[in-house]
């Protein structure tokens, strides 16, 4: 049985073969590419030797093949996706900026379909992962993915957040409501600075902090830093990690990745230091 779920979008990512190239023009691409923001989180779940599975759904298409071949080689439980033949794969078409800056056009397609498994597919689950940017997509999609977060924290589970959302996609009234149900649930959040002071209302990260941890089930926040590394911050204490420094190649994924590993490592029984040197890498 998979310890770590997840529910949310999957997609391909198609990206421009250079930088600095509109999408409004013709020109060369590369892909695809297996993505979307929960999907890359359960494969480096895998990755790193922990059983995992996700809640989504894709076109019974070769774009579809593409994101199961890849989530199935590395060793996610596929068995709750959806693979409907009468529409496509959802696919992210993407060009990079050489300010390191990304432009987006989405086409969603089948990525809100499934539905919120009952108990006994969620048994021996540990943590139950939501990406924020995945309540955006459908509101349909968005209740069966607090529905799933409800059922698993009734079974013991712990139940992590990563926000992932921007100033834009605020507003809608029934989906406020769910991002208000899931930010009471969450035992882990793992927000970027933007996102933190957003969703708090607060001017300051202190503050900031302060106030998500009148939350009484939050354990544990790991602010994430970017090129100034995380901070994680518990009831009791503050810990800051640096950062491994590369040359960078795609930052697609990066905090999805930090995420997995960052839970994988408290699955693991590892001191908070350790498992943000495992998200850090």
């Amino acid at each position: 049985m998979a310890e770590i779920w997840t529910m949310g979008e999957m997609i391909v990512e198609i990206m421009r073969e250079k930088e600095n190239e509109p999408l409004d023009k013709a020109g060369v691409f590369r892909g695809p590419y297996p993505s979307g923001a929960p999907a890359i989180f359960i494969d480096t779940v895998a990755r790193l030797g922990h059983k995992g599975g996700i809640i989504g759904g894709v076109g019974k298409d070769d774009f579809g093949k593409c994101l199961l071949d890849r989530l199935k080689s590395d060793g996610v439980d596929v068995s709750h996706v959806i693979e409907n033949p009468k529409k496509a794969t959802g696919c992210a078409i993407v060009t990079y900026f050489d300010d390191g800056s990304r432009k987006f056009i989405f086409h969603m397609g089948n990525t809100s379909e499934a539905k919120a498994p009952q108990k006994d597919v969620l048994d021996g689950v540990r943590y139950f992962h939501v990406m924020g940017c995945s309540l955006f997509a459908d509101i349909e999609f968005a209740k069966e993915i607090l529905k799933a977060a409800q059922t698993a924290k009734k079974i013991g589970a712990k139940v992590s957040f990563d926000p992932n959302i921007r100033k834009e996609l605020i507003g809608e009234k029934e989906t406020d409501k769910i991002l208000e149900n899931l930010m009471r649930l969450r035992n882990v959040f793992l927000p970027g600075e933007e996102e933190l002071l957003l969703l708090t209302g607060k001017e300051t990260v202190e503050e900031a902090v302060e106030e998500c941890f009148k939350n009484p089930e939050l354990e544990i926040l790991a602010l994430k830093q970017g090129s100034r590394g995380s901070k994680i911050y518990t009831k009791e204490k503050t810990v800051e990690t640096g950062i491994y420094r590369i040359q960078p190649v795609d930052a697609t994924g990066a905090g999805d990745s930090f995420d997995a590993a960052f839970i994988c490592g408290l699955c693991e029984g590892k001191r908070i230091e350790e498992a943000a040197k495992m998200a850090a890498a």
